[in-house]
């Protein structure tokens, strides 16, 4: 089954491009369109109401321009609003959630930590999900201030240092051996956050997931592309220069009013 289609994306900013280098990495040959949302970053801080409305219209924006199918490259998003998107629109929808099951069954400690916003680790689904591991101990952090340093194009500020390490060390001490990042803007952060944790805590993000079940949908229901010259654009409604900095300049980044 063939489907020229491209594939959807979209995060409340620069971070799900760590997911779609995943997908493109798995499927260089898809068609991939990337809908940074970047003006109402972070999501992490806002109302599930707020999050559904604006995974709604990033999800109109994706399906204007055809997208077959669509990735929810966002933790907050997924865990707040999946469930109403898939009920609205017939596309099949990838979530993104932390990867506590990896973690949970592998640790050696009983003791995990995980580290994400305030918008993933306060809802419902999220919840649902650590209630099936009462087994493992779950250091839990809101990642504070992140995303924005970030989305600001200040990764490797001081400041990042010194949120990481006032996050990490509680965690440290209190003896995980599984660190679980909930957000698709940390995985850009592993670098820093290895300098602080010890060699033995393994760091687990949800990309690779993530990129096998979009492979795994596209052959049972959607379809792959089989043209010749696959395409990808990206969009923000913001200052595109940090995501431009974070893809290595060599796609063009488009900035539209959405």
């Amino acid at each position: 089954m063939k489907n020229n289609n491209p594939i959807g994306l979209f995060d409340s900013g620069i971070g799900g491009t760590s997911i779609w280098k995943e997908i493109h990495q798995l499927m260089p040959n898809e068609n991939t369109i990337y809908l940074a949302d970047s003006k109402n970053a972070p999501y992490g801080q806002k109302s599930k109401q707020e999050i559904i409305e604006l995974s709604i219209k990033n999800t109109e924006f994706l399906l204007n321009r055809n997208a077959k199918m669509i990735v929810v490259a966002c933790n907050t998003a997924t865990t707040n609003a999946i469930k109403e998107l898939r009920e609205k629109y017939d596309v099949p929808f990838i979530g993104i959630e932390p990867a506590i099951k990896p973690a949970a069954y592998n640790s050696k400690t009983q003791t995990i930590g995980i580290l994400a916003t305030k918008g993933t680790l306060s809802s419902e689904l999220f919840n649902k999900a650590v209630e099936v591991y009462q087994h493992v101990r779950i250091i839990e952090q809101v990642g504070h201030g992140l995303v924005q340093l970030i989305e600001n194009g200040d990764m490797y500020s001081p400041e990042m240092t010194r949120l990481l390490t006032s996050y990490l060390t509680p965690m440290i001490e209190a003896n995980i051996d599984y660190l679980v990042l909930g957000c698709s803007h940390y995985p850009y952060l592993i670098p820093q956050i290895k300098e602080i944790l010890p060699a033995h805590i393994k760091i687990i993000d949800s990309g690779e997931a993530v990129a096998r079940q979009t492979q795994n949908v596209l052959g049972q229901q959607t379809g792959f592309n089989d043209t010749k010259d696959p395409y990808t654009i990206f969009y923000s409604n913001s200052d595109t220069k940090v995501l431009s900095e974070i893809l290595g300049n060599q796609y063009k980044v488009e900035e539209s009013n959405f």
